[in-house]
């Protein structure tokens, strides 16, 4: 049995080749796209009226730590870099119980989705005692609230006494971290085009995991079929580190415990030299360029079209809400068009770019090229824009530049495999001021 098609009907602009009348979705995918002065070949369709609407694909985020949203603008943490701002935080993360992680994620996926994500990936790589099940709730939520996710099943074992960075509490040890991996992914990951829940395997980052555990990691995630990710290259103290613990720069590391691959993704990529982005590249390694989080933790920016004139493909993450403080993509998508044009000039970075790096590009590094586009046979994931409701567009001429340069911060709709998950700028059935302040009351008690 099929469900009836529906027409979204000449949008005031579109983010598509041919489709200026708008495209045709059924069954979760797009069937087809409609060019100026044409009509649907496709029969029976429904209308959503689009001429309000600046239609895009849905963005994808391809990095997060959603429990952060627990630890906003946190006094602790505040004016540190990386390193004083993960030694402040741990202690405050290491209280976290299923309670506070169920209210954190269900508010870091909301905030997505309004702002016109539909497919988000998360680094959870905090387990305290108690909270072994980490993954599961973010499953159940992701499923209630009709998101996308690629859940990384991150991990830390490498603790201050073995001369890492996390405090004992918050790490675990190797063969835990492997059978839980193998476990969700048996239970959760979904291998087949248009899935909605997928796993990857995430150890942390270099200072926070030993290279056995890497190793190990490859191979399950080799074994089982699945992709890989972690943090690199973000700072400095990170090279540091790995010159002082491993002899050899973190890109050299990478290749040793045999993580230089296709389906592996990075987080952040500000420090590589001209030669480690051609080796990337010849590898065909992705990565995540996280505009806020690096500008607030004062880590240095990623050289993004460097890499993408290297062959790198480049997505966006709002990385963690503690080092962003917002899990607004449409947010990041203006963020990083302004940094990036800082760099490289106005010749070299277009409000396009920028898009095209959370929708084209994030899907490349999270292997799903059914997402990111609009075009027949891909995901039916959109995201609807109204430029009529909002000062910060009066006047404004361009309506797909608009949304990068006027700085678009809400969706009006947003679609996840043809079915409408936000509706008139909100989540039907979601009780916001509730799930404020039951974060509120969670955030006050992780920080004591």
């Amino acid at each position: 049995m099929t469900g009836a098609p529906l027409w979204i009907k000449d949008p005031l602009a579109i983010l598509a080749e041919d489709a200026a009348r708008g495209v045709v979705v059924q069954d979760g995918r797009i069937m087809e796209c409609v060019a100026a002065g044409a009509t649907p070949a496709t029969p029976g369709a429904a209308v959503f009226e689009a001429g309000a609407h600046v239609v895009i694909p849905g963005l994808i985020n391809t990095h997060h730590h959603f429990y952060q949203t627990l630890t906003r603008s946190s006094p602790a943490a505040r004016d540190r870099e990386l390193f004083g701002w993960l030694g402040a935080l741990y202690p405050i993360w290491a209280r976290l119980t299923s309670v506070a992680l169920e209210s954190a994620v269900t508010v870091a996926m909301a905030e997505l989705l309004l702002s016109g994500c539909t497919t988000t990936t998360d680094h959870h790589y905090v387990f305290p005692a108690g909270l072994e099940d980490a993954i599961d709730i973010e499953v159940a939520v992701a499923r209630r609230l009709g998101l996308r996710a690629v859940f990384t099943r991150g991990s830390m074992n490498l603790s201050q006494r073995d001369g890492g960075l996390p405090p004992d509490a918050v790490v675990q040890d190797e063969d835990t971290i492997l059978a839980e991996s193998a476990r969700l992914i048996e239970a959760h990951h979904d291998s087949g085009p248009h899935a909605q829940i997928q796993i990857a395997l995430a150890p942390c980052s270099p200072f926070t995991v030993t290279k056995s555990l890497m190793r190990a990691t490859a191979d399950l995630a080799a074994t089982r079929g699945v992709r890989l990710h972690t943090h690199l290259a973000e700072t400095r103290d990170e090279t540091a580190f790995c010159l002082a613990r491993f002899n050899c720069r973190p890109l050299d590391y990478l290749e040793e415990v045999g993580w230089l691959h296709l389906g592996v993704w990075l987080a952040h990529g500000v420090h590589f030299a001209a030669d480690e982005i051609a080796r990337l590249a010849r590898a065909g390694v992705c990565v995540t360029h996280c505009a806020c989080s690096n500008q607030v933790l004062g880590s240095g920016h990623c050289p993004v079209c460097d890499m993408e004139a290297a062959g790198v493909r480049v997505g966006l993450g709002v990385d963690g809400s503690a080092s962003n403080n917002a899990s607004n993509l449409i947010q990041e998508v203006r963020a990083a068009f302004l940094l990036q044009r800082h760099r490289y000039g106005v010749a070299r970075v277009s409000h396009l770019d920028a898009l095209r790096w959370a929708t084209e590009g994030s899907a490349a590094c999270i292997g799903r090229p059914e997402l990111g586009r609009i075009a027949p046979g891909a995901a039916a994931d959109l995201a609807l824009y109204r430029l009529d409701d909002d000062l910060r567009f009066a006047g404004a001429q361009d309506p797909l530049a608009a949304l990068v340069l006027c700085g678009a911060h809400r969706a009006d709709r947003v679609m996840v495999g043809g079915r409408w998950v936000v509706e008139d700028g909100a989540i039907p059935g979601l009780d916001v001021p509730a799930l404020i302040a039951r974060q509120s009351a969670e955030a006050a008690r992780l920080h004591g």
